[in-house]
């Protein structure tokens, strides 16, 4: 395979279009979660929720509890929302159909508590003595990931405590690790969000920008981000601080960005250059020492990537283009998203766990070597076979036209001969720059 720095044209900004989730999806998320219920034999599934650890919750009710940790008690009886004072009036809005419970302790420090206390609402449910399944945001091997004081009251209901958090999650098994056409197009706006960001953003990078002006492009529409908005110039994390700051970008920084919204993320390492002469000497092989052997593993990945293939044959073919041991990668090079960006993984050393039409797929490799800045230009994809294509050209032609145009753009453009099955979530993906002040980008030329 080679891979050169040329001239190519950009891929063109998309005006992102929101899509709403229709009720007969919401209606197929809670029977895909009975059914995981009634196979376990449970009579209750409790889903916690919090800010930063509510997606299982959300893919039913639609929403996150903000400011507070929240609840979902789910049974065949009926399904009840156990929320705080700030999100008790939620239970109106929620897609799914709740019972409201105010418990006051989930609410924030030092607001009025109305002395209600969570195991009687357990017991007012019905709870006692039940099977009892608990969901929340990590597969553990062995115990539960729910704050304590919750689970003290549940271990205090005398039933069979059961964590079920891959119900939701699982890599092979888990609802939410596929898609129907509805929610593909639900998360395309997230990941064409970050893609316009991420492509306006290098296009504004400029000598003497700061850090905080330059990160006022990938922050877009009023959003909520999946992560924390990265714009870094030169040495990164000084003085534990995490976020765009008043640095100046110089000649030769090496330069993070990453943006990502429901759907999907777009980041990009390289440097603020015009070309290898603007680096210091002792890194000016960047090109050929780390930035076209990470393309390389990245073409590979997309190129390879099939329905039914197993997660440890991809993790092998980058093992072996791009070896651990030199580019010192540790985390799975690749994983699945959803409106969080990283749902969980199939790809790991070992895996069994093959992919399936529906999945959506962030390609994630982070190499790192000494002396050198970072390189990455993560992005993501959605795999559909031919039914799923037919389904989303059907009813969304206008999302399936997005979706071919970006086929045709990597396919014609940037060289990476993608499968049928490979649908790109943004016009971005695979779009590398390694220096910035540059238009030439990194492509494909040949087998």
């Amino acid at each position: 395979m080679k891979i050169e720095l040329k001239k190519v044209k950009a891929p063109e900004i998309d005006a992102p279009v929101q899509t709403v989730l229709s009720d007969e999806t919401m209606l197929q998320r809670r029977q895909k979660i009975a059914n995981k219920m009634k196979d376990a034999g449970l009579d209750y599934l409790v889903v916690y929720g919090d800010l930063e650890h509510g997606s299982n919750f959300e893919y039913l009710t639609g929403f996150l509890t903000r400011f507070e940790e929240s609840l979902l008690v789910l049974s065949e009886e009926g399904d009840h929302l156990i929320a705080g004072n700030e999100n008790l009036n939620k239970a109106v809005i929620s897609r799914l159909p709740v019972k409201p419970h105010h418990y006051s302790p989930f609410s924030l420090p030092m607001q009025p508590d109305v002395g209600n206390d969570l195991r009687d609402i357990f017991s007012a449910i019905g709870m006692k003595g039940k099977k009892i399944g608990v969901a929340g945001w990590k597969s553990l091997r062995q115990g539960f990931d729910l704050p304590h004081f919750i689970m003290e009251e549940l271990c205090q209901l005398n039933g069979m405590l059961t964590n079920c958090t891959g119900f939701f999650i699982d890599a092979e098994n888990g609802v939410r690790v596929t898609n129907n056409a509805n929610e593909i197009v639900h998360y395309e706006y997230g990941a064409s969000l970050a893609s316009k960001a991420i492509l306006e953003t290098m296009d504004h990078v400029s000598l003497g920008m700061k850090e905080k002006q330059l990160a006022e492009h990938l922050n877009l529409e009023g959003q909520r981000n999946s992560v924390v908005t990265i714009c870094a110039a030169g040495k990164r994390f000084e003085k534990a601080n995490l976020y765009p700051s008043e640095k100046t970008l110089k000649l030769g920084d090496t330069l993070s960005l990453t943006v990502g919204y429901k759907g999907g993320l777009q980041s990009r390492a390289a440097y603020v250059a015009n070309d290898e002469n603007d680096l210091a000497e002792d890194v000016r092989d960047y090109l050929e020492v780390l930035a076209i052997p990470y393309f390389k593993a990245i073409v590979t990945w997309l190129e390879h990537i099939r329905i039914g293939m197993k997660g440890r044959e991809l993790y092998n073919l980058i093992e072996t283009v791009l070896p651990k041991e030199t580019y010192h990668w540790h985390l799975n090079p690749g994983h699945l998203c959803a409106d969080e960006e990283w749902l969980s993984s199939n790809i790991y050393d070992g895996s069994e766990q093959p992919f399936q039409s529906g999945m959506i797929l962030q390609f994630d490799i982070i190499p790192s070597m000494k002396g050198y800045g970072g390189t990455s230009v993560e992005g993501g994809i959605v795999l559909a076979d031919e039914k799923l294509r037919q389904e989303i050209a059907l009813t969304y032609p206008d999302h399936y036209e997005k979706f071919e145009k970006r086929r045709k753009y990597m396919i014609e453009t940037l060289g990476i001969q993608l499968s049928k099955e490979v649908l790109p979530m943004g016009n971005a993906d695979a779009y590398y720059r390694p220096y910035l002040l540059s238009d030439k980008a990194l492509a494909k030329t040949d087998d």
